[in-house]
């Protein structure tokens, strides 16, 4: 990139600023919140030892973050057409900054898992109108490379995660993973505010009962199945807990069908490139981070890799996106993203199931590699051609709408996986000791790697043309 390719003026003072500053500027906090969220991922252990958590409270500290990510992003989405899509970025940056004070001054697991809450909340406003705001600040010519830079500095974050989280829990303690946002932050929200156009949308009602309907039955399903093992399954507590849950989405659907101004407007399942990419998003994002979630501690309780050690020996899965992500974000205009898409989940299916087969006490770091570095590369197939066939025939007004609807949908993939293949660990028998982790984590990571080969299958309906994010109107 040069400073010759601008973004096209700001409305607001006529400036033009060039793309590469847009890029990093719309960037910058989503790789602060995606680092953090696997920083988190690679501490587990040591943060389990300190707080004395227990494998359902090591669940909250992720699904905290998860969940309430989940519940506020459409919103977030919302008030960002409504008040001004940078306004609402720029306070989610600020929110995500406060609540990593927080969660380094935690001193016991309720407290973290309040502290992430509070994150998740951050990150709402974040995630999804870091795209929006690239795709508006960027020509149309330049969009394709632009996602896919900024898909890159996604997997930038996702490379580094673990590697930084174990630098920094082995260098210093935990709690200095939540203080890392701090500067970053700090930098973060001048940056946005000189680069980005404070573009707006329609200015509807807020829907605050689609968020409440919402956001409370994605937590009662999670909930239910994080105790299914605990209090049993056919006890009333989780039995109501996946009831409710239930029922509340189906109350959720009923609701946006019949609002006047809905938080998620049915109409964009109409297009099948979106609800396609939705349901890829959905079982991707659950295969992957359920698996990595089993994975990451296997190395440090089964084979005693330090959280560095364990960052270092899965750098083939976590950097490949770094580098493939932004070439196959050159690659989408021609070849299309749905041949991305399959290939990459068919990579990261092969690799999971690999690792899932191969995991023993005493399994040789050389035999595992394979199955890192294929899900690497799937991985960094996946990311920016998703985003792209998310938005590819939505109009200009539904960018934000839709881009917060896919982020939604693969938070709660996250929050269902790690949820469901932990159940299914804990259900094996599996315990956070050498001799009890093995056994218990091989049928949990092998359902992630099928759940991965669906999600391939899934994408075959995706429909066939160029990856290219047109204006629409």
């Amino acid at each position: 990139m040069t400073a010759t390719l601008e973004a096209p003026p700001l409305a607001t003072t006529g400036r033009r600023i060039p793309v590469w500053l847009a890029i990093i500027a719309a960037s910058l906090p989503m790789f602060m919140a995606t680092l953090d969220n696997l920083v988190m991922t690679n501490a587990l252990p040591s943060i389990r030892v300190d707080l004395g958590a227990s494998v359902e409270e090591l669940q909250w500290f992720v699904n905290a973050f998860t969940l309430s990510f989940a519940s506020f992003i459409l919103m977030a989405a919302a008030l960002g057409d409504r008040f001004g899509r940078r306004t609402v970025f720029v306070i989610g940056i600020v929110v995500f900054t406060i609540a990593s004070v927080f969660s380094a001054l935690s001193y016991e697991p309720w407290m973290l898992i309040v502290s992430r809450a509070l994150q998740g909340f951050g990150a709402a406003a974040v995630m999804p109108l870091s795209l929006t705001l690239l795709v508006g600040s960027v020509e149309t010519k330049f969009r394709p490379l632009a996602i896919g830079i900024w898909g890159g500095i996604t997997g930038l974050g996702v490379a580094l995660g673990p590697l930084v989280g174990g630098a920094v829990v082995e260098g210093w303690n935990w709690e200095a993973i939540f203080w890392l946002n701090v500067p970053v932050g700090i930098v973060a929200v001048p940056l946005a505010l000189l680069a980005l156009p404070n573009t707006f949308g329609e200015r509807l009602r807020a829907d605050v009962v689609g968020v409440l309907l919402a956001g409370l039955g994605v937590l009662g399903l999670v909930y239910g199945i994080v105790s299914g093992n605990d209090k049993g399954w056919d006890s009333i507590e989780v039995m109501a807990s996946l009831l409710v849950g239930a029922a509340l989405i189906a109350a959720f659907i009923v609701w946006e069908s019949r609002v006047a101004a809905p938080l998620l407007p049915l109409r964009l399942f109409r297009d099948r490139s979106f609800s396609v990419a939705n349901i890829v998003g959905l079982t991707f994002s659950f295969g992957v981070f359920g698996s990595i979630f089993i994975l990451i501690q296997f190395l440090q309780v089964v084979q005693a890799y330090t959280p560095l050690g364990a960052g270092v020996a899965t750098m083939p899965w976590t950097m490949a996106p770094m580098v493939v992500a932004p070439l196959a974000g050159f690659i989408a205009p021609r070849v299309g993203t749905r041949l991305l898409i399959i290939v990459g989940l068919s990579l990261q299916s092969f690799g999971v199931l690999w690792l899932s087969a191969t995991m023993s006490a005493d399994v040789e770091y050389t035999t595992m590699l394979p199955g890192f570095i294929a899900a690497g590369i799937g991985m960094g197939l996946v990311f920016a051609p998703i985003s792209t066939a998310v938005l590819a025939t939505m109009k200009s007004a539904d960018h934000a709408k839709a881009s917060g609807t896919n982020s939604t949908v693969r938070e709660v993939g996250v929050a269902l996986g790690i949820a469901v293949l932990t159940a299914i660990f804990v259900g094996a028998g599996g315990e956070l000791t050498p001799d009890l982790y093995v056994d218990a984590a091989r049928p949990a990571t092998f359902v992630g790697g099928l759940v991965l080969a669906l999600a391939g299958a899934i994408a075959f309906l995706l429909p066939a043309g160029k990856g290219v994010v047109e204006e629409s109107f």
